[in-house]
């Protein structure tokens, strides 16, 4: 321990001497470790993070399969009841509904909330300690109240420590509160929810049925002791196939499945782990070039404390000793590059989350920075430290023994053009080519998908979501509050149209259903999945969509026959070419006569193909086809979005001072939303190809340099004897250029043949993209001449003299 707490001390000093380099590896190590760390953020949240309860390992999920084929985490009501009463591998079994929309009011604005249903034993499976209060008792299954998270409680009630006992309004009914949450525990799945109501409130709010065919609940089941969890699937398998003949009509081919409570759904986990899996690998590559740059770096310097490493061997010490305290430095080095990596990862998990998806449903994204992302920098900090560490030490203690006590510090093997250093620097720029591509394909696809013709106006509208069916408004009500709203608001000064619709394109998901054209054979025109639309007299004008053919909506009566428009994709797949007017289409439980034929717009997402579209009358259907979204109104003017926003807010609040506003964003922020694949791709490949090419290039430089450092007696020489000083230049500026184009030639192709994998995320470009894979490698050419060109440079100024006289 005295040895090496000597070795420790003599490191410090000797990193103390050395500021500028110690500051280069850090800087180095800490860029490839951020992104490594803020990955494995990415991957500890979403994949190896447990769910926030007691006991994780005993919480499981339970999912249905359909013949083997996993179906999701959903039962009836009627099946979670069977499960309850027959199941004896769980000490206890909770179902919960995690979708619930409300709106809160009093203790200031009304807001709209994502709450859950959940049984009365829900908070006691789960071993959820409250911050206040308590969860639901038995005797509260079909009571009003209400257990707050802990976000929701600081947020709306300030914290209030009273609020045990107190009554909130939630849709218009009064709930008395129970409890609060902890502040880790806001569900058990990505969702995040606000608030808690006992399940046996479904139908008051209007949420559910008992039937055994609407499978609408999650499961949560809580394992014996001492009872495993393949034991647990054994019963289930075997109640499954129980039910499967005492009610062949609902659970023909039904099984169980068991997974950690809390864990993504095995049939999105897949896709996801790939994901990530593929981002691990880039962020690797950008760590293997800065370590390749140290390497370099750390080989140079090397060289230069060869004399000091032979007179150290003819005193009797050992290579061994040596190697180790080099290591040492490297390591130290490492620590200080993992920590400044951290640091940066903790301000880039705070950008990553503020990266919203365009879905209606509260989604939690925040990337938390936890103790095993703590753990797994330090780790990858003391490996990357060995992996620098090692070659240079090994180099620097195997000096020619006569030469280096002389101070010749040429080191063996250093007149060779192809030395390790020139390995190294290849690899780099190889590596920072693929990146680079990859930034390409993303950000030409960004620039394509901002330039699609989506079909509808881009920007001047307003969108602000409201729920009136959440407030209790019967159907006629919402729609004598709908007609009203939209008259005020039209009367606004500077507005030039208004509409409501559910839902708005784009926003990914939305409802679809097989139509079919009547008095058409079925043979010759198959069904069409077609997108629906519910809308008012107006929406086309206020969205710009171009009437083709017929008429808009007008004052459509509630019960008469139904209208409505469709898009020329629609009537295309439809009626081949026939005029559609007239005609009358089936699906989704209703007969709608074609009324008009509009332009084509992009439905859910930019990059897809034409999709057929119906648009039906917000009047007509409202009451049997409301989403739980609510509605969308949408606001066409030139005034400023803020001004509008107050005054569209007002006129809301005069005609029901308890609705609940939410959602607020104008056309230009949703679609920017929409383009969340692109925008999220292109900004990780973009910093991590640039980080790449800095370190690849710097690495360059930095082999250029101490190249003709090392060679200043040589260029004296040839100055001496007459050589041009463009031929000196062209002499090192040729040696870089032949590692950046050898590297430029293994680069491509791999480029090329990797590009492929990211077809799915690109929008209008090809993977194999012409402009990028021209462009990328010429930057990156003339990025390499630059780095070649300084060092060049000052050779050809050195002094001949000077140079001869160089020891």
């Amino acid at each position: 321990m005295a040895g090496f707490r000597r070795d420790l001390q003599h490191t410090f000093r000797r990193l103390s001497r050395s500021p500028g380099i110690v500051l280069a590896v850090v800087i180095s190590i800490g860029l490839g470790i951020a992104g490594n760390a803020t990955i494995f953020s990415v991957v500890s949240t979403f994949l190896l993070r447990s769910a926030p309860v007691g006991d994780p390992p005993t919480l499981m999920g339970l999912y249905t399969t359909q013949n083997s084929a996993c179906c999701g985490n959903n039962v009836s009501w009627q099946l979670y009841g069977d499960l309850r009463e027959q199941a004896k591998s769980f000490s206890g079994i909770a179902a919960y509904y995690p979708m619930m929309p409300a709106s809160i009011s009093g203790y200031g604005e009304p807001e709209r909330v994502w709450g859950e249903l959940a049984t009365a034993n829900f908070f006691d499976v789960a071993q959820i300690q409250m911050t206040l209060g308590r969860g639901f008792t038995p005797e509260e299954e079909q009571l009003p109240v209400v257990v707050l998270s802990y976000r929701l409680w600081q947020r709306r009630f300030a914290a209030d420590r009273a609020i045990v006992g107190k009554a909130v309004t939630l849709s218009g009914r009064t709930f008395t509160v129970v409890g609060v949450a902890p502040p880790s525990f806001r569900g058990l799945d990505i969702l995040g929810s606000d608030l808690w109501v006992p399940l046996g409130n479904h139908e008051r709010l209007k949420v559910g049925d008992h039937s055994r065919t609407n499978t609408w609940l999650e499961v949560a089941a809580r394992l014996k002791p001492g009872v495993t969890r393949s034991q647990a699937a054994a019963e289930l398998n075997g109640l499954a196939q129980r039910f499967a003949k005492t009610y062949p009509e609902a659970h023909k081919g039904l099984g169980f499945r068991l997974e950690q409570a809390g864990a993504l759904p095995p049939d999105q986990k897949q896709a996801i782990t790939a994901f990530l899996a593929a981002l691990s690998v880039v962020v690797f590559l950008v760590l293997c070039i800065a370590c390749a740059n140290i390497v370099n770096l750390l080989l140079a310097k090397a060289s230069s404390r060869q004399r000091e490493m032979a007179i150290c061997l003819a005193l009797g010490a050992t290579r061994a000793q040596l190697q180790l305290q080099m290591v040492m430095e490297s390591v130290l080095l490492a620590i200080g590059g993992g920590l400044f990596g951290f640091l940066l990862s903790l301000w880039a998990t705070s950008a990553l989350s503020a990266f919203h998806l365009p879905i209606p449903v509260p989604i939690d994204l925040t990337v938390g920075v936890d103790w095993k992302v703590l753990l797994y920098t330090f780790v990858l900090s003391i490996i990357t430290g060995l992996l620098f560490g090692v070659p240079p030490a090994w180099v620097a203690t195997r000096p020619a023994l006569a030469k280096a006590l002389k101070g010749e510090e040429v080191p063996a093997g250093a007149a060779r053009r192809w030395n390790l250093r020139s390995f190294l620097i290849v690899a780099q720029i190889t590596t920072s080519l693929v990146l680079l591509c990859a930034t390409g394909l993303f950000l030409r696809s960004l620039q394509s998908a901002s330039n699609i013709d989506i079909g509808f106006r881009s920007r001047g509208i307003l969108i602000m979501n409201i729920d009136p069916q959440l407030h209790g408004y019967t159907t006629e009500r919402t729609s004598q509050f709908l007609a009203e709203l939209r008259r005020r608001v039209q009367a606004i000064p500077g507005v030039a149209s208004v509409a409501v619709a559910d839902p708005v394109p784009l926003s990914i998901d939305g409802r679809w259903d097989d139509f079919h054209a009547e008095g058409q054979p079925q043979s010759s025109n198959p069904n069409a999945v077609v997108d629906m639309y519910m809308v008012t007299p107006g929406y086309f004008a206020t969205m710009g969509i171009a009437r083709v053919a017929g008429r808009d909506f007008a004052d459509e009566n509630a019960h008469g026959s139904k209208g409505a428009l469709v898009n020329e994709a629609l009537a295309q797949r439809l009626f081949n070419g026939e005029n559609p007017i007239g005609q009358r289409v089936t699906g989704a439980g209703a007969t709608y006569e074609i009324i008009g034929v509009v332009k084509n717009i992009k439905s859910r997402t930019l990059g897809e193909s034409l999709r057929p579209v119906l648009y039906r009358s917000l009047a007509q259907d409202i009451g049997r086809d409301l989403d739980v979204r609510g509605v969308s109104l949408l606001v066409h003017s030139d005034t400023n979005s803020a001004v509008l926003e107050r005054e569209v807010h007002d006129v809301i609040r005069s005609l029901d001072p308890a609705m609940a506003i939410f959602n607020v964003e104008t056309m230009e922020e949703h679609l920017r939303d929409a383009l969340f694949l692109p925008r999220l791709a292109g900004t990780l490949f973009g910093i991590f190809g640039f980080t790449g090419l800095s370190l690849a290039v710097v690495g360059l430089y930095g082999v250029m340099s101490y190249s003709v450092s090392r060679r200043t007696r040589e260029i004296g020489i040839r100055l001496a004897l007459g050589a041009q000083i463009s031929a000196v230049q062209r002499l090192i500026i040729g040696q870089g250029m032949v590692l950046a184009c050898t590297a430029l030639a293994i680069g491509l192709p791999i480029a090329f043949a990797l590009a492929k994998f990211a077809t799915s995320l690109l929008y209008g470009v090809r993977p194999h993209d012409t402009v990028t894979f021209t462009v990328v490698p010429l930057l990156l050419a003339a990025t390499a001449l630059l780095a070649c060109w300084i060092p060049a440079r000052r050779a050809a100024r050195i002094d001949p003299q000077a140079a001869l006289r160089c020891e």
